[in-house]
């Protein structure tokens, strides 16, 4: 349970990290300044990551969560990244995140303390 706890920090924190990201910004904004497309695609692949890493017991524990969501993302951005579509990924963290991280931090209340 500490290694979800972890990684649910990691999760947390890429999580409103990509929504201070793309708050009053465009997938054309994106586009035209590599680093903040760099750190657009990074947060989200730490997201993914750390999502895929918790542990089987926590997500079905927690089956409201959408789990495979960022999972998927993580993917195609990892292994497709030459065709990612920035408006998806924009709209995605401005529009599905906000609802994502309240689950995220409910979930992680919910959790158990280990003493």
């Amino acid at each position: 349970m500490q290694r979800d706890r972890l990684l649910l920090t990691e999760v947390i924190d890429a999580a409103e990290r990509l929504v201070e990201l793309t708050a009053e910004r465009t997938a054309a904004d994106f586009d035209a300044d590599r680093d903040r497309r760099d750190a657009l695609l990074w947060n989200f692949t730490v997201l993914g990551e750390a999502v895929a890493q918790l542990s089987e017991a926590f997500k079905g524990a927690h089956p409201d969560v959408a789990w495979s969501d960022p999972v998927r993302v993580r993917n195609r951005i990892v292994h497709g990244y030459w065709s990612v579509d920035l408006e998806v990924l924009v709209a995605t963290a401005r529009g599905d995140l906000t609802a994502f991280i309240e689950r995220i931090r409910s979930a992680e209340a919910a959790a158990p303390r280990e003493e």
